[in-house]
């Protein structure tokens, strides 16, 4: 199974992952700022009933090729790899702007919570970056599907506090979260993304 260092290792790959704001963090950005915080994290609530719902696809589907085509296991990290470096330029060209709120809906928390959710499903980049990430870290050799699951039930604990944070900030202290703050945010993150995916390339078997 994991060992303690890969399981470190993928925690802080996923918090400089939740900290970049992406279309998710937007939209919970400018909810919060346009009804407040109990809102934003009502968003999250959905967004986060997504990503559980996600990964288990992404575990199933993942532990179902590899046991059909064993050979597609080092195929499958190192394209993770690429595209993890692909992530990381992107937030280096990031502008660090951030949703604005508009007009105060007057949607149920529950409708809020489900907008989280199909925002999440409607972007397929979504599942092609947990497909892509978290198989990065599951040991070859050993059932996917546990390792798998372990490392979204992190994934899914990070990005709920992070985000949680963010809808908290915006909905109470909406100045914190300043462009050129985010901005200096996604550069230091993108390249500490870009480094990781270097790293991870370097260690595929060949």
């Amino acid at each position: 199974m994991l060992d303690p260092a890969t399981l470190f290792a993928f925690t802080i790959t996923c918090l400089v992952l939740a900290v970049v704001p992406g279309p998710n963090v937007t939209v919970i950005i400018a909810t919060a700022l346009a009804r407040g915080p109990v809102a934003g994290l009502a968003v999250v609530a959905g967004t986060q009933v997504g990503i559980l719902s996600m990964i288990f696809v992404v575990a199933i589907g993942f532990d179902a090729l590899v046991g059909f085509m064993g050979w597609a296991f080092d195929w499958i990290k190192l394209f993770g790899a690429l595209y993890l470096i692909y992530l990381g330029y992107k937030m280096l060209r990031s502008t660090g702007k951030l949703g604005k709120g508009e007009a105060a809906s007057q949607e149920s928390l529950m409708k809020l919570a489900m907008r989280g959710f199909l925002i999440l499903w409607s972007n397929p980049k979504t599942l092609l970056f947990f497909g892509a990430f978290i198989p990065q870290f599951v040991t070859s050799g050993e059932p996917a599907f546990p390792q798998l699951m372990l490392l979204g039930l992190i994934f899914f604990a990070v990005t709920a506090v992070t985000d949680s944070i963010y809808a908290i900030l915006a909905g109470s202290a909406g100045k914190a979260l300043s462009q050129k703050r985010v901005k200096f945010l996604s550069r230091v993150s993108g390249s500490i993304l870009m480094a990781g995916g270097v790293w991870l390339a370097t260690q595929q078997k060949t």
